[in-house]
């Protein structure tokens, strides 16, 4: 049997949500053809005391409750079994905090062999154990989440989808959005004509380079006029 080409290891208050969508479709697929597997690690084991406690109130004072650290690391040590973290072996926490989760981001990760993600809840998880670990924070977005468990499975999708196997086409990839720094073109099928509105013509032609230069150019025009913080990024890289 083949070795799994990523171990995904999830440190959760919710074993339960897991793996939830990342069971369907091509990460789901992927996942029944062992080329990714999934391990939840259920926090609550690791709590304190008769009622296996997790959190307590903040040092501060304030509103919510924080993770413990002692708590936290016990489930890290768990994961690692003893093993350092490295480029290979990646421990993340999904945070509003942490660098903005993308497409370069998800790219990198594809080169490890074992991701461990800390899920979140309350206000948080003590600091303490985010600099003792080198844990590498990592945010979906400006928005804030009841956990991370949503955002982890974000990152998952991105990511296995990337790995060799799981795409039925892997050139499928190579034209998505955020390729090159570019929203990917619009995208047409059948019918031909619809509602009034028809194909463009281009398209329609067989003409290969003529398409690819359509396509290419309208790539760069969707990015300038939806994201054009992602297109001056793209003009900037052409200048170089």
């Amino acid at each position: 049997m083949n070795k799994p080409k990523l171990n995904a290891k999830i440190i959760t208050l919710y074993p339960e949500l897991f793996p939830g969508p990342l069971a369907a479709s091509v990460t789901g697929r992927a996942l029944k053809s062992k080329i990714w597997n999934i391990e939840t690690i259920n926090l609550r084991n690791f709590g304190k005391g008769r009622h296996k406690k997790v959190d307590d109130k903040p040092t501060s004072g304030g509103p919510g409750m924080v993770i413990r650290p002692d708590v936290i690391d016990e489930a890290i040590k768990y994961s690692l079994k003893g093993n350092e973290v490295s480029a290979k072996r990646k421990l993340l926490y999904m945070s509003p905090k942490g660098r903005r989760f993308d497409q370069d981001y998800a790219e990198s990760l594809c080169n490890a062999s074992e991701i461990t993600i800390i899920c979140g809840r309350f206000e948080g998880i003590d600091e303490r154990v985010l600099l003792k670990n080198s844990v590498e924070e990592v945010s979906v977005g400006d928005y804030v989440l009841s956990g991370g468990e949503l955002a982890a499975m974000t990152l998952l999708d991105s990511v296995v989808r990337l790995l060799p196997g799981t795409l039925g086409n892997p050139k499928s990839k190579d034209k998505e959005s955020f390729c090159d720094d570019l929203l990917e073109a619009p995208q047409f099928t059948k019918p031909i004509l619809w509602n009034g509105l028809k194909v463009p013509e281009i398209l329609l032609s067989g003409n290969h380079e003529k398409i690819y230069e359509w396509r290419k150019k309208a790539a760069e025009s969707e990015t300038e006029k939806k994201r054009p913080d992602l297109y001056i990024k793209y003009v900037e890289k052409k200048k170089k």
